[in-house]
């Protein structure tokens, strides 16, 4: 695909949670800030939130300032786990758009005016089964040659400040090419 090839897709909910629990609670709206990511989120700051990267090294960047989910992988767990928005830790739930597929540092403009850019998957974490047993496993598959698939959404970082709302439109700019795969972050 050619870098003015563009996608289109929407926010379906947005959420934030100002401790580090594993769910998010729905929001009307969040704000992403330029460089640090949601606004009273748990996970926002130029260095690593994540309990697990602080502990092996506070001072790393912060690749993971929002996170995304696509609401078909919701849909596609919904029958046995009962999951709904923003309770697997996503700040943003999109559709219409195969996130999985994006490639590193594409930029997601969301909006009026935010804009994130894709640094890598989401490497799932054992807080997964404690919320829902069996969903991690829902949540990793295998390809044909046995290489792990991460379907837990992507991570990204804040390049432009804004709200986002439910209903919001996202438009995907991919990077220059070649395109690089997106790997856990």
């Amino acid at each position: 695909m050619e870098m003015n090839d563009e996608r289109i897709g929407a926010v379906v909910a947005v959420s934030k949670s100002d401790t580090h629990t594993f769910s998010k609670e729905n929001c009307s709206s969040i704000k992403l800030l330029k460089g640090l990511g949601v606004e009273g989120d748990a996970h926002s700051g130029i260095t690593v939130k994540h309990r697990s990267r602080v502990a092996k090294n506070p001072d790393q960047p912060n690749l993971r300032q929002v996170h995304l989910i696509h609401s078909e992988l919701l849909d596609e767990l919904r029958e046995r786990f009962n999951v709904t928005a923003g309770q697997i830790g996503e700040n943003i739930t999109t559709k219409g758009i195969d996130l999985l597929e994006l490639p590193r540092d594409s930029l997601l403009f969301i909006g009026e005016s935010a804009v994130i850019k894709v640094t890598g998957l989401r490497n799932p974490c054992a807080q997964i089964d404690s919320f829902k047993s069996g969903l991690m496993n829902a949540v990793l598959d295998r390809d044909n040659n046995g290489n792990l698939i991460r379907k837990a959404g992507i991570m990204s970082i804040v390049l432009e400040s804004g709200e986002v709302h439910p209903g919001d439109q996202v438009r995907i700019q991919l990077p220059p090419l070649p395109h690089i795969p997106l790997e856990r972050v």
